[in-house]
């Protein structure tokens, strides 16, 4: 049905595009019998699928990766629809608009999208209060649904002050949400990817954890990397995660990469951060990398290009505990989470 629909859809500026296809969604999930029928048609259950990491209980290890769901609109519908988490934000601790538009760029010659929002986000309070609303609203319905808080800062905040944006994100969002995600990895706010850097990256995350204990609960921390860092950057990660504490990592974020692409140089030349089909190898290498040099001391969530079953059990046998999808899902349609799923039933 998807493959049918998909042509339409790619015809309307992808920005716009994806507010039509979540109002809708949102819709018909209120709609009497509508959640049911939309668990009925993309859910799948099996009690084989579920995993612990972190410490978390996970239905499945599918989950939807941070930028789809940036304000917390959606996170009951994408569980409806067979995600094993939701991942929300990016959040900053105030609102803002985000990059001037066009901003998102499909390239379906590659299977990729190329965005540049810049964190456009209602901010913090916002999503704060729509989490802990979907939270009363659940409990007692159905099985806690496992959410992330991918967290950023500001744009006007200059790099000296990012950790008070950061923690800011962390208290606001600590009683609400079941782990954090720190980005530092985005290509589309200026500066941000410099917080990769070994000195302030310690000081971010070690600020992070002091705060990580309240009433006796800590949250798993993560921290979300780009896939262009170098293995000796990629070494000098692990060795952060090590030293701090954090829980693990997610790789990985978009790519200023543009090599190999056969997308018209309009397109491709396009500024922002690149995902799809065009990461998946090197998302994957990625993973790999951080595994065995780190001798799987911690948990991978992997992230990039996953377009298949089989893309999803590649970065699962590379050392992923975990994946997420985006732009396979827009790609593919909600039918592949199910086909992974399954597929992961027979590996």
């Amino acid at each position: 049905m998807y493959s049918l629909l998909r042509p339409l859809l790619f015809q309307i500026n992808p920005e716009k595009v994806h507010y039509l296809v979540t109002n809708n969604l949102r819709c018909f999930n209120r709609l009497p019998g509508g959640a049911a029928l939309s668990r009925a048609i993309w859910d799948f259950k099996d009690n084989r699928l579920e995993k612990e990491v972190f410490g978390l209980k996970f239905d499945n290890p599918v989950g939807l990766a941070a930028g789809f769901d940036k304000n917390g609109e959606l996170m009951g519908e994408m569980a409806n629809m067979g995600f094993g988490f939701v991942e929300v934000g990016t959040v900053t601790p105030l609102p803002q608009p985000g990059n001037p538009k066009p901003r998102m760029f499909r390239l379906p010659d590659d299977n990729g999208l190329i965005n540049r929002m810049g964190f456009n986000n209602l901010g913090v309070d916002v999503v704060a209060e729509r989490i802990e609303t979907f939270r009363r609203k659940a409990k007692g319905t159905q099985k806690r649904l496992i959410i992330g808080g991918n967290i950023g800062k500001n744009k006007n905040t200059v790099n000296e002050n990012a950790v008070r944006d950061y923690v800011k994100c962390f208290d606001r969002l600590f009683d609400v949400v079941d782990y954090f995600v720190v980005n530092v990895s985005s290509p589309n706010t200026p500066g941000l990817r410099a917080l990769q850097e070994k000195e302030p990256l310690m000081q971010l995350l070690n600020t992070l954890q002091q705060r990580n204990l309240k009433n006796g609960i800590s949250r798993p921390i993560l921290l979300k990397i780009a896939p262009d860092l170098t293995n000796e950057q990629l070494d000098d990660i692990v060795h952060i995660v090590l030293k701090t504490g954090i829980a693990g990592i997610i790789a990985t974020n978009t790519t200023i990469n543009r090599e190999g692409l056969v997308s018209k140089n309009n397109l491709k030349n396009e500024a922002g951060g690149l995902s799809g089909k065009p990461l998946t190898k090197r998302s994957t290498e990625v993973i790999s990398y951080i595994f065995k040099k780190s001798k799987g001391a911690f948990p991978i969530i992997g992230v990039g290009g996953i377009h298949s079953p089989e893309d999803a059990i590649e970065k699962l046998q590379a050392g992923a505990s975990l994946i997420q999808l985006y732009t396979g899902f827009i790609y593919e349609g909600p039918g592949l989470i199910k086909r992974i799923n399954k597929k992961l039933l027979e590996v």
